[in-house]
Parts: C-alpha cells; sequence; structure tokens
C-alpha cells in the first residue's frame, strides 16, 4: 500500500482523510509542522508528498524547496481556491500538482492516483511501442529503469518530467502544442494556468537537461525534441 505524507497544520483534516484515503489504498501519515514533515522524509519509506502552502515555521513553498534539495518524490500542493499565483510558484519549485482548498476527497484521490502512476509505471508510450533505451548524442533515455544520463551523468527527474521527455523524445522534430502535451500527460485539455504548468514543467526539464539544448520552442505551435537517435 503507498504510503502518502500530509504536511498540514489542520489538526481536524487528518483523520478523516486517512480514513477515506484507505479506501483507495493509500496509507496517509500527518505532520502538523513542516520540521517534523521533513524529518520524517528523511527517513524514507514515502510514496507522496501532499503539502500545503500556509504552514507554522516555514510555508509550503520553502517545504517543497527544501525537499527537492534531495529528492524527487512526488508532491501535491494544497493551495488557496484562486490563487493563481501559489499554483505557478509551486510548481515552478518541482511540485508535480496541486489541489485548491477546500477540495473533494475523491478528487483528490484520484490526482494522487495519477501521481503515482506516473511515478511507478513504465512510461505509457514506451509500454505501447519498446522499452529499447532512447539514445541520442549526449543523452540517454533508459525506458525500463527510468533513468536518464546526461553526458554520461545520471539525472533526477520527476515522474511528469520524465514522460514529457519520453513523449518528446520518441517522436523527434515532432511538434507537441501545450494541449496535446496535457492530454497525454494528464488526459485533459489545458486552460490559462494548466497552459502555464506546460511552459514550467518543460523550463524544470530543459534545466535538468543542461548543458544540451534538445528541446525547442516553436512559437505558437508548441515544443520538439531536436536530435536525431543513434540507435534505432
Amino acid at each position: 500500500m503507498p504510503r502518502l505524507l500530509l504536511i498540514d497544520d489542520d489538526e481536524h483534516l487528518a483523520a478523516p482523510l486517512a480514513a477515506y484515503l484507505r479506501r483507495f489504498d493509500l496509507d496517509l501519515d500527518h505532520a502538523e509542522r513542516p520540521s517534523l514533515g521533513l524529518q520524517r522524509l528523511a527517513g524514507g519509506g514515502y510514496d507522496a508528498v501532499i503539502l500545503d502552502v500556509m504552514l507554522p515555521e516555514m510555508d509550503g513553498f520553502e517545504v517543497c524547496r527544501e525537499i527537492r534539495k534531495t529528492s524527487q518524490i512526488p508532491i501535491l500542493m494544497l493551495t488557496a481556491r484562486g490563487d493563481v499565483m501559489d499554483r505557478v510558484i509551486g510548481l515552478e519549485l518541482g511540485a508535480d500538482d496541486y489541489l485548491p482548498k477546500p477540495f473533494e476527497p475523491r478528487e483528490l484521490a484520484a490526482r494522487l492516483q495519477t501521481i503515482l502512476r506516473r511515478q511507478r509505471a513504465p512510461a505509457p508510450a514506451a509500454a505501447a511501442v519498446s522499452t529499447t533505451p532512447l539514445v541520442f548524442d549526449g543523452l540517454v533515455i533508459d525506458l525500463e529503469r527510468r533513468q536518464v544520463l546526461v553526458q554520461g551523468r545520471p539525472v533526477e527527474l520527476t515522474g511528469t518530467e520524465f514522460e514529457l521527455l519520453v513523449l518528446l523524445a520518441r517522436e523527434p522534430q515532432k511538434v507537441f502544442s501545450r494541449d496535446d502535451i496535457l492530454i497525454r500527460l494528464r488526459g485533459q485539455e489545458s486552460d490559462d494556468l494548466f497552459t502555464r504548468a506546460v511552459d514550467i514543467l518543460v523550463s524544470r526539464l530543459r534545466k535538468k537537461l543542461e548543458p544540451l539544448d534538445c528541446i525547442k520552442t516553436l512559437r505558437n505551435a508548441g515544443y520538439a525534441f531536436a536530435g536525431a537517435r543513434l540507435v534505432p
């Protein structure tokens, strides 16, 4: 059963939410303070984090930043309803998804299941075609191990970043619009916020792939992987 850590100072939220998530075979642990949450994460054993933005000691953005220094564990952030900037900042810091408060527990469960599936399962595109590594000049994408090497150096990607890289690299030179990317990764069409989320995701991925410059932006069209496979 996947183990989740909720970092939220709302003492009335954790118990009923844990009881609800058990119906979906999700085991929820709770830390009211960021310091305790970070301590528990350091001990390992968790599969995803649910992180509130408004916290004592430090806000959720700082907690997200601290987690990303050492871990690529999936993070779902809970933000104030209508506060678009909170969501954008969270995505920029490396969160995998967000959900505005108040939320429906069923939607939270669905989001968590999607995040965990992306993190654990083979890439959807890879499963349907081949698990042969994708090899380019300076870049190796191991689909079975979900590992990426940049100029021989291992690079840690979140599940979403890995799925995006595989999506683009499987069809070099093909232009994927933001809607294409969202439908393939999330199963939904974009709105203004999700369009921004794609741009943030691409920016994060590019930074991790440096010094390679293999993801190109085509103005008013989308993104494409620039490079030819060295191994068919």
